[in-house]
């Protein structure tokens, strides 16, 4: 078995981000594929708030996450928050999901996060099944208040 290596995405690996990002949209969505949108994930990889890793195996991208490092306003320190997380489907049940949020706990630790809040959806029955063996429920529940925006 090769090594996992997991770093910081940066624009030059955007051609490879970008098949990832259409597969994980088509997964949560459905409906027909996605194309893979390279000036999209340069978007991504180029914004200011969001950090974003990869899993290379080989020297192929088969995983990412996107995550936040924002402000806990009861307790004065910073958290993480993990928008997203994808392994390509030939290359899940190895660990890799594992690794990225390791990766993520060792970032928080260097920066005194509180801890990593990650927002799962309901129906997405495998990522829940890798929620519920690292991590403890929160609390809190998750609401969304919709934004309209023109156009629509």
């Amino acid at each position: 078995m090769s090594q996992i290596d997991i770093k910081t995405l940066r624009s030059e690996d955007a051609s490879q981000l970008a098949p990832l990002i259409a597969e994980n949209a088509q997964a949560l969505k459905r409906g027909a594929p996605r194309r893979p949108d390279e000036f999209y994930a340069e978007n991504i990889l180029g914004d200011k708030n969001a950090e974003v890793i990869g899993a290379f195996k080989e020297g192929k991208l088969v995983g990412f996450a996107v995550f936040f490092d924002m402000p806990e306003l009861i307790t004065g320190l910073r958290i993480g928050q993990l928008d997203n997380i994808y392994v390509h489907p030939d290359f899940r049940k190895q660990g890799i999901g594992r690794q990225m949020i390791g990766n993520m706990k060792s970032t928080g630790k260097s920066r005194g996060w509180m801890h990593i809040r990650w927002m799962v959806p309901e129906s997405h029955l495998m990522t829940i099944g890798l929620y519920e063996t690292i991590a403890e429920p929160d609390r809190n529940k998750s609401f969304i208040i919709p934004i309209e925006r023109s156009g629509n």
